[in-house]
């Protein structure tokens, strides 16, 4: 027994990160592992993880520190980018050059970033329209194509400095790619979308998902001897809704598709499955169903390569965040720093708002399943009347516990939008201009519930408020984060310092 339970101990275990890390686009280049993902409407945006095996990732880069200036993106006059900033990247190595491709309908345009240096480098940026839709960029014989869509599939060839469309080249790839999925009556719930294309062996291969009606998130693979085919397509995979994504090969020959599923509130989790080949066609899984262990290197924690603690403790002139950070959308970046005191992260107040949502610069990390929680120290004594700061779990159905002054009185409150509607939920007197809070989520078999508690010493923990029963939902379709906030409902001018950030996860 002690044999058997270390051997699985030696094990990765699906899902290879439980957290929020959609739409993965994978490469390897040499013994080197590089990933892309959706962020949507954080800034800076499309992180880009690193591994040498495939299970353990760590955060390297971003590929771009702002989208666009648009009124959405920087939650301007009642606007926001929720669920919306950029989806679905493409991420590909080619010729000594590095590739992200993403699109936005917040810019109405399809985005390419180019380096050399993926882990260090700045990107060189060309966006065009129109936007492409979960598209996949492919070079293949000297050229270079996007293909995209959603049911009805269009491939297209780019211009060489990447500026747009070559006029005449558009055409339909497929016309139904949700057909070998289809069931019987013909209805689908999800048309076939988030192209993936690969070339193996001379043939090509070309992933989406689907989701027939009444049924579960399906890969759908099709293949011809051609780009321009014709195709033929089959169902690869339809096993606990683990699906999107595509291929990768490790140096040793095996291959693994990188798939994700849909997992309550804490977001879209990435899971491996192991491929094997008959007759050219890929097999996923173990007799068609995602295993639960691996025989890949064993699961480290996602601390410190995607989420970490922070204390804010920075070098002299070193301003900048870990990667491990990102604002949610465009911050206005006069109203923070970590130098004003050292040791100290000082957020000021902006424009004025009443709504947390609308709010500008809270700082945010994902959370982590099965269960995590996040404890900070705030100090408030430069807080002016109206302003409201503190610890949230962000979300459309959001809670939070922060400090609000009211006039010369502060208290301390907690706000639950389990209904999608805020209430004020408990408010208790503060006296002290040092106070601790925290949050604790529990992910466990989608139980997605989330409890509030405040200290006045950073030991002895009181529970504040009611559960916040945590839902995802698709306006702002991400996983819930931990947020740092701090904003005037009255007038700008006022600050907080938070002292620390502590993270702590299972």
């Amino acid at each position: 027994m002690i044999l058997f339970l270390d051997s699985l101990a030696q094990q990765a275990r699906n899902p290879i990160i439980f957290a929020d890390v959609p739409d993965m686009s994978m490469i390897r280049v040499g013994d080197t592992y590089y990933m892309s993902s959706t962020t949507m409407h954080m800034s800076p945006g499309v992180p880009i993880m690193k591994s040498k095996d495939l299970v353990n990732w760590t955060l390297v880069n971003y590929v771009y520190d702002r989208l666009g200036d648009q009124d959405e993106l920087n939650l301007s006059n009642q606007k926001n980018a929720y669920g919306h900033g950029s989806w679905a990247s493409s991420l590909r190595f080619h010729e000594g050059q590095y590739y992200v491709s993403t699109f936005s309908s917040n810019t109405g345009k399809t985005h390419i970033y180019r380096t050399a240096d993926i882990e260090r480098g700045t990107w060189v940026s060309t966006e065009f329209s129109p936007m492409m839709h979960d598209h996949s960029l492919f070079f293949d014989q000297g050229k270079i194509y996007m293909i995209w869509g959603s049911g009805r599939i269009h491939i297209a060839e780019l211009s060489p400095d990447f500026s747009g469309i070559k006029a005449g080249t558009e055409r339909v790839l497929l016309d139904d790619a949700s057909l070998p999925a289809k069931p019987k009556e013909g209805k689908v719930g999800l048309p076939a979308e988030g192209s993936q294309m690969f070339k193996i062996n001379g043939f090509y291969y070309l992933f989406n998902i689907s989701w027939p009606a009444g049924g579960m998130r399906t890969v759908i693979v099709h293949r011809a001897s051609q780009l321009e085919g014709p195709y033929e397509g089959k169902v690869v995979l339809q096993d606990q809704g683990v699906a999107q994504g595509g291929l990768i090969e490790m140096p040793d020959g095996k291959w693994y598709a990188y798939l994700f599923q849909d997992y309550g509130a804490v977001g879209r989790i990435p899971f491996l499955v192991p491929v094997t080949w008959e007759d050219g066609w890929p097999v996923l899984g173990i007799g068609g169903k995602v295993p639960a262990t691996l025989n890949l290197p064993a699961n480290k924690s996602l601390m410190p390569g995607i989420v970490n603690s922070d204390d804010f403790n920075r070098k002299p002139g070193d301003e900048a965040l870990p990667l491990v950070w990102q604002w949610n959308h465009n911050p206005d970046n006069n109203l923070w720093s970590v130098t004003a005191r050292p040791g100290f992260l000082r957020m000021h107040t902006g424009d004025r708002t009443d709504d947390f949502l609308s709010a500008k610069n809270t700082l945010t990390q994902r959370t982590v399943g099965p269960t995590c929680s996040a404890a900070i120290a705030i100090e408030v004594s430069n807080m002016k009347d109206g302003d409201f700061a503190g610890l949230s779990l962000l979300q459309k159905n959001y809670g939070l516990v922060g400090v609000r002054m009211e006039g010369n009185a502060k208290s301390l409150v907690m706000i639950n939008a389990t209904t999608g509607v805020p209430q004020e939920v408990a408010k208790v007197g503060l006296k002290q201009q040092r106070i601790y809070l925290k949050a604790s989520c529990d992910f466990t078999n989608k139980r997605d519930l989330a409890q509030f508690f405040y200290s006045t010493d950073g030991r002895n923990w009181n529970r504040i408020g009611n559960d916040l029963k945590m839902s995802y939902t698709i306006p702002h379709f991400m996983g819930y984060r931990f947020g740092l906030f701090n904003y005037a409902a009255k007038a700008a001018g006022g600050y907080v310092d938070f002292d620390y950030f502590h993270l702590t996860a299972n």
